[in-house]
């Protein structure tokens, strides 16, 4: 594990595991790749110190939050600045109802943004009371969500280069 491009077999192995499942113990990805506690744990902390993982979270069920409705909105801007940009997505951080923001090209849209939100009323309000009233937001296009395929994949590791 000498520099952030070379992970070995046991390093791709960790990021997998925990990627399937955050909640494993030291001891239990020891035991799954054979690897003593102690270095396991060396191994653990040099991933997340290099970068490689970003955060660990729990991934909840919207649906039984009663987060019912997810809307993927296309935003465009009036002006393609750094100062535009940097003011949007200052403000956009801000809502905790959108749960992820994208600047995107090869679409009319500058940003795509997914918004969870319980009903059709709070994604108005969100809309009209919050998007709408960011500087520079010249149009707006929102797509509903009508059912989960799949979310939350975990990264294809086989890309990574081998040791």
């Amino acid at each position: 594990m000498e520099d952030k491009h070379t992970l070995d077999r046991l390093d791709r192995e960790i990021l997998r595991l925990i990627q399937h499942d955050a909640s494993l113990s030291n001891q239990e990805i020891s035991d799954r790749i054979g690897l003593s506690p102690s270095p396991c744990l060396r191994r653990l902390r040099h991933l997340h110190e290099a970068g490689y993982i970003k955060k660990e979270m729990a991934i909840l069920d919207r649906r039984a939050l009663n987060l019912n409705l997810v809307a993927i909105v296309g935003i465009s801007m009036d002006r393609h600045t750094a100062d535009r940009f940097a003011g949007f997505e200052k403000a956009i951080e801000a809502i905790p109802e959108i749960i992820e923001c994208f600047v995107v090209t090869g679409q009319k849209a500058d940003y795509l943004i997914k918004v969870v939100v319980p009903d059709m009323d709070r994604y108005e309000h969100i809309l009209l009371r919050q998007i709408n009233t960011i500087e520079g937001v010249k149009g707006v296009h929102t797509s509903f969500q009508l059912r989960d395929v799949f979310d939350h994949r975990p990264l294809p590791l086989h890309y990574l280069p081998h040791s």
